[in-house]
């Protein structure tokens, strides 16, 4: 199942999307759909998708983690090491701004050399902790979705420890609209990960080829910390795209969606 969050008729929805349009859900709320690990019950006729606007999934995720140089090609272009083990870090939900929104770039005085990245995102689907098998971690997930994560290379260029100040500045941040379920996906490690930079492909790869994949992201975070239904965590890019006032980025996963945003 395909499900986004979405304004019709000046009102909030969420529902699935089909080939025939959105098909409206009773609730409103993916977060609480996602904590009861159900498939809601869909109610009236489709709406066309040129009648609705994709708005986030849910507007203050319990946890984002994202993962830093989880493909060899983004370390190359940024001349670093990966890490052994996942190099997580995590963003406030103030960082987030609307799927096909605006990113609004920093005063030049804060940063003027900002990136931003097409990445896969898993949305965990259960309160867990300690996961010992990849099966578990599966078992755990809820779906994926798409995202925008941006960086402040020169904040971050300055001291590693910046790392956080350079992920969280304001329009930093955006996933959705659509969280597609996991049964949707037939092998996760098979989809192509691209990032397009004023309409063209800036940078693709596959999941298959990240140094650390989404299952093991999984377990692996869990064994630091209790996971809960709807945190995100941000699989990394494989080249982030430099960006500048009027131009547009874009992430697409093919099977998953599309996430696009413009600059100022």
């Amino acid at each position: 199942m395909k499900l986004l969050r979405f304004r019709h008729n000046n009102q909030i929805h969420a529902g699935a999307l089909t080939p025939e349009g959105v098909l409206p859900f009773p609730s409103s709320d993916l977060l609480a759909l996602i904590h009861a690990g159900a498939h809601p019950v869909q109610m009236g006729a489709p709406i066309p998708l040129a009648d609705v606007t994709p708005i986030l999934p849910y507007d203050i995720p319990p946890k984002i983690w994202c993962i830093g140089l989880n493909y060899h090609s983004h370390a190359l272009d940024i001349n670093a090491v990966q890490p052994d083990q996942p190099g997580s870090f995590m963003k406030p939900a103030s960082c987030m701004f609307a799927p096909e929104g605006e990113i609004i770039l920093p005063p030049p005085a804060v940063s003027d050399d900002v990136d931003a990245e097409g990445e896969l995102a898993i949305i965990i689907g259960k309160t867990v902790k300690g996961l010992a098998s990849l099966d578990e971690a599966n078992d755990a997930i809820f779906g994926y979705t798409t995202t925008l994560d941006l960086t402040a290379l020169d904040v971050l260029a300055k001291n590693p420890r910046y790392l956080t100040r350079a992920k969280s500045m304001d329009t930093f941040f955006c996933f959705g609209p659509v969280i597609v379920t996991k049964d949707e996906i037939d092998n996760v490690d098979d989809l192509e990960v691209i990032t397009e930079h004023n309409g063209k492909v800036w940078s693709r790869d596959f999941v298959r080829n990240m140094k650390h994949r989404p299952l093991e992201l999984v377990r692996f975070h869990s064994q630091a910390m209790t996971l809960y239904p709807g945190d995100i965590i941000s699989t990394g890019c494989p080249k982030g795209a430099r960006i500048k006032s009027g131009d547009t980025v874009r992430a697409r996963i093919e099977g998953i969606g599309t996430l696009g945003a413009s600059v100022r």
